[in-house]
């Protein structure tokens, strides 16, 4: 059954975790438009002084902190979307478990108690076991993650969770989105510090100074763009939908696709030959982003989105060379938001980040 776009009835209540990043921004804005929405509570960590949107309050809280009390921000609500999530201090697993996977499972069990009647919860196609590059496949496929990559088993075990919570919780109707991965402009900045570190010179990153683009073997991956993800949390959240939905959109990212992106030359290399730095940047500090995660992307599988265009009712309007080509003009131009986790630049700047470690810190 497709998601119910009625806008008659009672107005909605939303709460949204994590609404300050790169998809909560996002989501905030699509539910902000929806007609059936009357008020949207925004949970961060760090409350946004200089963003605001119509219908929207903003409340504080961190999941990583065991004494926070969420039923009050919880009651009341008819849908909460749980997109919160701490990619860093990588270096750090315990402090990353302690936010994502305790703090969901707090979460999970506020909206049981406050009887909410709905879970939407952010997964990934991270949360996916090693599958094919040569075919999509769908919801069915095994969630067990990849097992040397903290953020891959964090997803794989909220899967686990929400198996359980289903079973005890009949009453909650529970969405899992699977997204590919995620880009718009705005979030530039940020995936640059969360993933590239302070080495990375965004205002280099433009067609004219890339000659060449990587051919590894496994490194095909999918996208989708930020706006578009959030339409379908927003039709999940408003409709009657349960279960599993995968979001990816083509063309596939792959080496070639990339390298008529950027007008460059492909060169077809060994995993190896970028593994063997990568492994050296993250034992030097010089890099946020574990060597771990890179085996990771090279293992996932591609998705099939037909449940969520079929039963969801998700249409996206941008395609994977759409998102990746907005995403790399934020790059160059340094783009973000004024919030905290999409912040162009951060208090001090690069060399605060790194004084303070690549990857050590959230």
């Amino acid at each position: 059954m497709k998601a119910n776009a009625s806008s008659k009835g009672k107005p909605k209540r939303v709460v949204v975790t994590g609404a300050s990043g790169n998809v909560g921004t996002s989501v905030v804005r699509a539910l902000s438009e929806a007609p059936e929405v009357g008020s949207i509570v925004g949970i961060a960590r760090r409350r946004p002084e200089e963003w605001d949107l119509p219908k929207l309050e903003w409340a504080t809280a961190d999941l990583g902190d065991e004494d926070v009390n969420l039923d009050p921000l919880l009651s009341g609500a008819d849908a909460v979307i749980h997109l919160a999530w701490l990619f860093q201090p990588a270096r750090d697993p315990l402090t990353t478990w302690r936010t994502n996977v305790l703090g969901s499972l707090r979460l999970f069990d506020a909206v049981a108690r406050t009887g909410v009647p709905a879970l939407v919860h952010a997964s990934s196609v991270g949360a996916y076991s090693p599958g094919p590059k040569d075919r999509e496949v769908d919801e069915s496929w095994p969630t067990h993650g990849w097992p040397s990559a903290a953020y891959t088993r964090e997803k794989a075990y909220l899967e686990r969770a929400l198996d359980a919570f289903g079973q005890a919780h009949q009453d909650v109707r529970v969405v899992r989105m699977r997204p590919a991965f995620l880009f718009k402009r705005d979030s530039a900045s940020q995936q640059r510090r969360l993933f590239g570190g302070p080495f990375v010179p965004q205002r280099l990153v433009r067609p004219e100074l890339i000659p060449v683009v990587p051919d590894l073997p496994g490194l095909r991956v999918q996208a989708v763009h930020t706006a578009d993800a959030a339409q379908a949390y927003r039709l999940a959240a408003l409709g009657d939908v349960r279960g599993a939905f995968n979001l990816a959109t083509d063309p596939v990212l792959d080496g070639p696709m990339l390298a008529d992106l950027l007008g460059a030359k492909l060169v077809r290399l060994p995993v190896w030959a970028i593994r063997g730095p990568l492994v050296a940047a993250w034992r030097l500090h010089l890099t946020p982003a574990s060597p771990d995660l890179f085996d990771a992307v090279l293992h996932l599988p591609l998705m099939d989105s037909t449940r969520a265009r079929t039963e969801l009712g998700w249409t996206p309007t941008h395609d994977a060379a759409d998102a990746i080509t907005e995403f790399l003009h934020g790059m160059r131009d340094e783009a973000g938001m004024p919030t905290p986790p999409l912040a162009p630049r951060v208090p001090g700047g690069r060399l605060q980040e790194l004084r303070t470690g690549a990857g050590k810190r959230p």
